[in-house]
């Protein structure tokens, strides 16, 4: 059974090897994001690229160590894109994390996240009310998968989303992270709870986002769960340090990035957490 001290290496493995290797994870991300997820995706060690039709969904797939999806500001030609770059990753073996951003919100949205639930995400990365509608929604959980969200944000506590995160993660034998005030991350058999943040990443557009693709980024250099730990502790380590420096959030941002990409793996791998098999 692995202990705290062997979780803790596992994260300084993964730091590590990422900054050695530069592994490109692409993403096919939400308009308003882009930036900020590249520049995370940068700062941690990765290599980003940013794409949005279908046959470049399949080509960065190929070309990379991982991929990010995240569902937000949705076009039409979306409808092909994300299932033809899931199905490829599915069956490539490639990880890949999933952002179920306004889960329940429209047709097209909807249909999507039904149509990849068999391409089986290595890592789901959301709020607490997107991850227990997106239970609802692949009927995982006895919600019937209304939605629970207020435009992007939650409606619901991490706390109640735990049996959620679980059955997700039963359902894809990867890992799912809860972001909230502390954050929760699981495998379906171990959980973790990470502390630290600030309230400044409330006030920024894309901190979820951008947690998501570092996700991606840790994922080609570890398991889902780690990865998934990974990225949260290295966004708490790094939102705790740039908030005592900042002051509100225009100089938060600029700031975080600074952190993030200064955290030392050790550092990281100190961050407070609490970590159980269950």
């Amino acid at each position: 059974m692995a202990g705290k001290k062997e979780i803790q290496e596992q994260i300084i493995c993964a730091v590590e090897k990422v900054k050695e290797t530069n592994p490109l994870a692409g993403s096919i991300t939400n308009t308003v994001t882009i930036n900020f997820v590249a520049n995370a995706q940068l700062a941690v060690g990765g290599s980003a690229a940013m794409v949005y039709l279908p046959d470049e969904g399949e080509g960065i797939a190929q070309a990379s160590k991982a991929v990010y999806i995240n569902v937000g500001t949705l076009l039409p030609v979306y409808g092909e894109t994300v299932p033809r770059t899931a199905k490829f990753l599915h069956e490539s073996g490639k990880p890949w994390v999933l952002d179920p951003v306004a889960v329940g919100m429209g047709n097209l949205r909807t249909k999507l996240l039904k149509q990849i639930k068999e391409y089986k995400p290595s890592i789901i990365r959301g709020n607490a009310s997107e991850i227990i509608t997106l239970a609802g929604l692949w009927e995982l959980t006895g919600s019937a998968g209304q939605q629970r969200v207020r435009g992007v944000d939650t409606t619901d506590s991490v706390e109640s989303a735990k049996a959620a995160a679980a059955a997700l993660a039963g359902w894809t034998g990867g890992a799912v992270a809860v972001s909230g005030k502390t954050d929760f991350i699981t495998d379906g058999s171990a959980c973790a709870l990470s502390y630290g943040g600030s309230p400044y990443l409330q006030m920024i557009t894309g901190s979820g986002c951008s947690l998501g693709g570092v996700a991606a980024v840790y994922a080609s250099a570890s398991s889902p769960f780690i990865a998934a730990l990974t990225a949260t502790a290295a966004f708490n380590l790094a939102a705790s340090r740039a908030e005592k420096k900042a002051n509100g959030p225009g100089t938060f941002q600029p700031l975080f990035l600074d952190e993030l990409h200064l955290a030392a793996a050790n550092d990281i791998a100190a961050n407070k957490f609490e970590f159980e098999e269950v």
